[in-house]
């Protein structure tokens, strides 16, 4: 589970993997890190966007991971942490956390479609970054501000993802049902400070270790045409 505050995220960082131990979480094997993806095909409708800048908004789970694996996809240009929906009042983490703003903690990325396209970031989400299956919850997390969800900002990227999620529902590459919503875009807003570049600013944290250095992980060794070594910003 996440700290409620930058105090407690700072107490769980840690620096050697008697630590790890301590706290009942242990290094994430290779087959478990293999065992958390799933290979699905490319989007079968991509069109391509010969703009030099567009923004998708993307939901997935805890921010931590969602942000720290898109900062590593050739062609992304800024990532930033935030809560996607809800209101501007409520747009903090303490009232988030509590489940009923009706916000998702999610993230806004801004990349080249000449270098990758819509339909490259929804098969990184679909493969590595999310389990579309969980209902209002991702992995430890659970509440309907983790839920799995999509906000197209524009009516091309609204087509992409209802097809993209009707390929992969037809051709059964998953267990269960895919519940990810494609949700209309009510506002994102930047969450604190502390949220933003976690897993770089913090790669021995608990939390990032456990659950979101295999997505990392993943990317590299399923997407390597896609992954980069330098974050963005």
């Amino acid at each position: 589970m996440k700290p409620t505050s930058a105090i407690w995220a700072t107490a769980l960082l840690v620096t050697a993997a008697g630590g790890l131990a301590a706290l009942g979480i242990g290094a994430t094997n290779k087959a478990e890190a293999a065992e958390q993806a799933v290979r699905i095909p490319a989007a079968a409708y991509d069109p391509a966007d010969t703009r030099s800048s567009a923004t998708a908004i993307l939901a997935g789970g805890c921010f931590w991971g969602v942000e720290g694996v898109f900062s590593h996809v050739k062609g992304v240009t800024s990532v930033v942490s935030g809560y996607a929906g809800g209101s501007k009042a409520t747009a903090n983490y303490d009232a988030v956390s509590g489940g009923d703003t009706g916000a998702a903690e999610a993230v806004r990325i801004v990349y080249d479609p000449r270098v990758v396209s819509y339909g490259d970031l929804l098969r990184v989400y679909f493969s590595v970054v999310t389990d579309p299956t969980q209902l209002n919850r991702q992995g430890p997390d659970r509440g309907t501000q983790y839920r799995s969800a999509i906000v197209p900002t524009n009516a091309a990227q609204a087509k992409v993802a209802q097809r993209y999620i009707a390929q992969l529902g037809k051709g059964g590459y998953y267990p269960r049902p895919i519940v990810t919503r494609i949700e209309s875009n009510k506002g994102f807003y930047r969450a604190e400070a502390y949220h933003q570049d976690f897993m770089a600013a913090n790669p021995r944290h608990g939390y990032i270790v456990r659950w979101d250095a295999p997505k990392l992980a993943n990317l590299k060794s399923m997407f390597p045409a896609l992954y980069t070594a330098k974050t963005a910003p």
